[in-house]
């Protein structure tokens, strides 16, 4: 009887997940750093380097598809529920103005750099991608912010209800829905395959799907948790329900070839906004996905780099990725914020705020190596770049605001983006 190392393979994850978590959390830094940290550790960088016999053993190819389904669900799980929490922060419209300067200012800002520099970074891209669609991904994946990691460094520093907190965060939530879709464009030219009849067909897919679900599946999930869920949690059979409308439109925008996270996004964000679901919604739901699932994500993520970037002029593709990132987004969302009126320090504090990309950044590169748009060499000097700026994110924060306001963060235990 053959034996899957799936079991062995999970432990393994999580210690190192949480071992990861913890080291890192005494460091000021969430602990999502950690476990993002942990996938590569995991990978044939350190663990693959130091023990390469157990290493093949325990992550043989032939075992990794279990594991990958198992990343997918948690995913999908996270993506619905950063749906679901998806809230117009307070004062939103007396902001809009001042909010849309400093989103779309921190997504063409980097997208624009992200752009230029691609023809250098374009023999790091897999045989066949052409030049074209290699820079739309590069500037998707430059001009992305983690959302609810942000949100999470301003809980944790007691700046939500600031002005700047608020700016911030509303610019935040635009600028990443302007690189969702962008990506999604992206993804759509390129793995369609069959050119241009295949883009068209994705988008026109997305936008029928977003009348689905914001025509019919809104009032009807409203109605269904007004009558089953007077209280916010929901019976199982409700859950039940919620699940399968988050994984029917998972597997919607799956099958119009954009990655299955979109639909369960989408899915989220047309649930009514309403604390108590929310609440009920991540005890359940998020706690085992963020706790099993999403590490597994990240340790996928490690077996799927490469030592080779390390090296040689890899490594100057490396850092000129990481510069062009930081410059992109911290000079974009200062000049949003100083356009509407902000003084140098706080906009150059916004600007930090939009360089945290943790997780999201994760999930964009994970569509980019599905797609075949970038090979090994490249989703490690990404991912390496993911990791490095959402950890810079909370000293430069501190470093523009000067001492006075930049409290110590506290651990926190939940989850972030």
């Amino acid at each position: 009887m053959h034996h899957s190392p799936l079991l062995l393979q999970l432990v393994i994850i999580l210690a190192t997940a949480r071992a990861c978590g913890l080291l890192l959390r005494h460091v000021g830094q969430p602990p999502v750093i950690g476990e993002m940290a942990a996938g590569l550790v995991l990978g044939p960088i350190v663990f693959g380097a130091w023990f390469p016999e157990f290493h093949a053993t325990v992550f043989a190819p032939e075992s990794l598809p279990g594991l990958a389904s198992l990343a997918e669900l948690g995913l999908v799980l996270f993506m619905f529920i950063v749906g679901v929490e998806l809230r117009a922060p307070n004062g939103v419209k007396a902001q809009l103005k001042s909010a849309g300067l400093v989103g779309v200012a921190s997504v063409l800002v980097p997208m624009g750099l992200g752009f230029a520099v691609s023809p250098l970074l374009h023999p790091y891209a897999p045989d066949g991608v052409g030049l074209a669609p290699f820079g739309l991904f590069m500037a998707a994946a430059m001009s992305i912010t983690a959302f609810p990691i942000l949100a999470r460094i301003l809980k944790e520093r007691a700046m939500t209800h600031t002005p700047l907190g608020r700016l911030a965060l509303s610019g935040a939530a635009i600028a990443d829905v302007l690189a969702w879709i962008m990506l999604a464009l992206v993804v759509a030219l390129v793995g369609a395959g069959n050119g241009y009849g295949g883009f068209v067909r994705a988008t026109a897919g997305l936008a029928l799907l977003a009348v689905v679900v914001f025509v019919l599946l809104r009032p009807l999930y409203a109605w269904l948790l007004r009558t089953n869920a007077p209280g916010g949690a929901p019976s199982l059979m409700v859950l039940a329900a919620l699940l399968i409308g988050a994984f029917a439109c998972a597997a919607v925008t799956e099958w119009l070839g954009v990655h299955a996270v979109f639909g369960a996004f989408l899915f989220g964000a047309c649930l009514p906004r309403d604390d108590r679901l929310l609440k009920s919604l991540i005890e359940r739901v998020e706690y085992l996905a963020i706790v099993v699932l999403m590490p597994i994500f990240f340790a996928l993520a490690g077996l799927s780099t490469t030592r080779d970037a390390f090296a040689g002029a890899a490594l100057g593709a490396m850092l000129l990725i990481l510069a062009v990132a930081v410059v992109g987004k911290v000079l974009g969302g200062a000049i949003g914020a100083r356009l509407s009126g902000h003084g140098w320090r706080e906009s150059f504090a916004v600007g930090s705020l939009m360089n945290a990309r943790a997780l999201m950044e994760l999930i964009v590169m994970k569509v980019g190596l599905d797609a075949g748009i970038i090979g090994p060499d490249l989703f490690t000097m990404l991912l390496v770049m993911a990791i490095l700026t959402t950890v810079m994110t909370g000293p430069l924060m501190s470093l523009s605001l000067g001492r006075r306001r930049a409290a110590a963060p506290s651990g926190g235990a939940l989850p972030e983006g």
